[in-house]
């Protein structure tokens, strides 16, 4: 029996509930493993909500991103042994697997190698933020050194690694950030600007930064009227990829921005890519070197252990954290 956490009815939080359950075997081309650190994401606090892309099939398990080390291999899964320690990298529908638990069943295509010389907290904030960015910026953004990226909301997990892969390319990274609080912590992740909006245009800032070119990528996981104000601060044949949907307002299109400055809006997950193994591999090469190389590093804000899996949640709902919050399956 195993620790396993479901939900039987969506809601807040508190519907998160720890059951013993027999987690069973591995099928065919599936792993199991025992779960060593679990990385939290939004997208499990809005599947938990019912507000997410897909409904959930009650009772529900949750969770896309996990160190683990592997206990039993199904048949047709080659390329790892027993007692190896992997990471659970976001590829799946919650509906079919989940890893928040002390032990689950995976599928391989979910797997990769853990990265040298990070710890199991440390290996379980890489994927979801360092993928999702790579996708964005690097594979559909086609950003190169020289030219701007903002990142909105860039205190969280996402955000900083953002920051650290437009770096990495020679681009310049302008962070977007509501209030002062964690202004001074986003220049020391290595932003190269901060925008406060509490107290200044986003889009003037940003044009003053670049002078007068504007941004060639926009990265923004809020939505909502704030596109406007990307678009203002957009260059000629700039791209704004949504990855998310924070803010509550509709979200208009800037029509005749987008036709003076022959703009791309387009949405974006990490689901885009993370099926194709080339993709893939490419994305796994460049963290992977980059985090070798030390230009990419994983912030963590703050651990629980998976008894406080509903406190866990509520913190990263309260927005109070800056990087990956990581739930442990001891202590």
């Amino acid at each position: 029996m195993s620790r396993v956490v479901r939900f039987h009815s969506t809601g807040a939080p508190d519907v998160l509930q720890i059951e013993q359950l027999d987690v069973g075997a591995p099928g065919p081309g599936e792993l199991k493993v025992r779960i060593e650190a679990i990385g939290l994401n939004r997208a499990e606090a809005m599947f938990r909500a019912g507000a997410y892309l897909e409904p959930p099939q009650l009772p529900a398990r949750i969770g896309y991103e996990a160190s683990a080390v592997v206990l039993a291999l199904g048949a047709g899964v080659t390329g790892y042994a027993v007692g190896e320690p992997i990471s659970v990298i976001p590829a799946f529908s919650m509906n079919k697997y989940g890893v928040y638990a002390d032990e689950a069943i995976v599928p391989a295509y979910g797997v990769l190698k853990r990265p040298k010389g990070l710890n199991a907290v440390e290996s379980a904030a890489v994927w979801m933020a360092y993928l999702t960015a790579w996708g964005a910026l690097i594979e559909i953004g086609q950003l190169k050194a020289g030219e701007a990226a903002v990142i909105t909301a860039a205190s969280s997990s996402v955000g900083i690694a953002s920051i650290q892969t437009a770096n990495a390319v020679g681009a310049t990274s302008i962070a977007v950030t509501r209030t002062r609080a964690k202004a001074a912590q986003l220049t020391a992740a290595g932003a190269a600007h901060v925008i406060v909006t509490d107290e200044q245009d986003l889009s003037a800032e940003v044009m003053r930064i670049t002078n007068g070119v504007g941004a060639r990528v926009a990265f923004d996981p809020v939505g909502g009227p704030g596109l406007m104000k990307l678009a203002e601060a957009a260059s000629q044949n700039g791209i704004i990829l949504e990855y998310g949907a924070l803010s509550n307002e509709p979200t208009p299109y800037p029509l005749f921005l987008a036709l003076l400055k022959a703009l791309s809006v387009r949405g974006y997950t990490l689901f885009e890519f993370n099926g194709n193994a080339d993709r893939l591999a490419a994305a796994e090469k460049f963290i992977l070197d980059g985090i070798a190389a030390g230009k990419l590093k994983p912030v963590i804000a703050k651990t629980f252990p998976l008894s406080q899996i509903a406190e866990a949640q509520r913190y990263m709902e309260s927005n109070q954290q800056f990087g990956k919050i990581v739930v442990t399956t001891e202590g």
